[in-house]
């Protein structure tokens, strides 16, 4: 099984292989996702990533606060996405 993580606070400039690469150093990374404006292409400032489970809380615990690019990150379980309501 897998856990998703939550990023917050992330550098605008970091890259996908670049959260993936800091993370490896505490676990195995599944995959990592840096999210970005739908009509902008630039980066929200979070992401996700996904770790193996038992891996999990050893990663918040490493990473929480953890500087990256002069910003430190918020680190936890992602949360499941709620369903919102759509716009006409």
């Amino acid at each position: 099984m897998t856990k998703t993580l939550y990023v917050g606070n992330l550098p605008w400039s970091v890259s996908e292989d670049e959260l993936a690469q800091e993370f490896s150093a505490h676990a195995e990374v599944i995959s990592a996702r840096v999210i970005t404006d739908r009509e902008t292409g630039r980066s929200r400032g979070f992401g996700f990533v996904e770790v193996p489970e038992e891996d999990a809380e050893r990663v918040i615990a490493a990473m929480n606060g953890f500087l990256l690019g002069g910003r430190e990150l918020t680190v936890n379980e992602a949360k499941p996405r709620e369903p919102h309501a759509r716009r006409f």
